[in-house]
């Protein structure tokens, strides 16, 4: 895996960052989502390094990488936005291609609202913003994503009951989304559950869910309150067997959040890049190109 890659530990600020570089072209920031760390990407680098510079860190708290000191406002996104912006400024990219899956692509939108001279492009990897997410949830929907209600708890009991099994946890979780689990890499798995033996990390998840019930929520809907748009080329590539579309089209919600936006639907679970790594690739890949002409 990440053959022809360096690995690196670049310190930003409150966070020092792990990450994976390597490939030759414009820059492009990939973001994993949750349960998961940077190997997530695996499967894309070969598909993408050809035409374009990756970077690739675990997320500040998740994975190998470590702070900040968790807290809502520490794991908001838009400081998680910030941080990430850093990287890329410390490695010498002004501006990038952008791409977050899951909690990633959550840092990824609240960049390209933030830091819109930054990011050049942005795919959004089956998600919807966050202040969508709330605003759509009922007892069904909440029954299907649990999670975002246990983990924005701010309770020791619970962080102390899901730290007791990490890997359990992220197993259990890697099988309730996965579309067609045994396209998924059993060494990537079983890194992904590693990395939540460490307490630190189940600290992190905690924070960072917790910030996408108050603070997070809150910067969305001012966001949307006072009109500002995503700006740059944004494409959505969503799993049809885990986002599925209920009373309204994906892309309809996106278009009130981004000016230039358009969707495509695979035929998989959550984990993209690694269920349909190449139709990902070359979703991802025709967006940066575009972006770039």
């Amino acid at each position: 895996m990440f053959e022809g890659f360096s690995t690196d530990r670049i310190t930003v600020d409150e966070a020092e960052l792990h990450v994976r570089i390597g490939g030759s072209g414009p820059p492009v920031l990939l973001l994993h989502g949750f349960p998961q760390t940077h190997m997530a990407f695996h499967q894309l680098t070969p598909l993408l390094a050809d035409r374009f510079t990756l970077v690739i860190p675990d997320t500040p708290g998740y994975g190998a990488s470590r702070g900040p000191e968790p807290s809502p406002e520490t794991f908001s996104k838009r400081n998680l936005a910030k941080l990430c912006a850093g990287l890329m400024t410390a490695l010498g990219h002004d501006s990038f291609h952008l791409a977050g899956h899951d909690r990633g692509g959550r840092i990824a939108y609240r960049m390209a609202l933030d830091l819109p001279e930054r990011v050049r492009s942005f795919a959004a990897l089956d998600i919807l913003p966050t202040l969508e997410n709330w605003r759509r949830m009922d007892w069904r929907s909440a029954l299907g994503g649990y999670h975002w209600l246990l983990l924005a708890q701010d309770d020791p009991f619970l962080r102390r009951m899901v730290g007791a099994d990490g890997p359990g946890y992220v197993r259990h979780l890697i099988d309730r989304w996965a579309g067609h689990r045994d396209r998924l890499d059993d060494a990537a798995v079983q890194a992904y559950c590693d990395a939540y033996r460490d307490p630190a990390v189940v600290d992190a998840m905690f924070a960072d869910y917790q910030a996408g019930a108050t603070v997070d929520f809150a910067l969305d809907e001012a966001s949307l309150e006072a009109g500002r748009r995503i700006a740059c080329p944004t494409l959505l590539v969503w799993g049809s067997r885990y986002l599925k579309e209920k009373d309204e089209r994906h892309l309809d919600v996106w278009r009130r959040w981004a000016d230039d936006v358009e969707a495509v639907a695979l035929d998989c679970g959550h984990f993209l890049a690694e269920e349909e790594p190449a139709a990902c690739a070359e979703a991802m890949a025709a967006l940066f190109t575009r972006a770039e002409t």
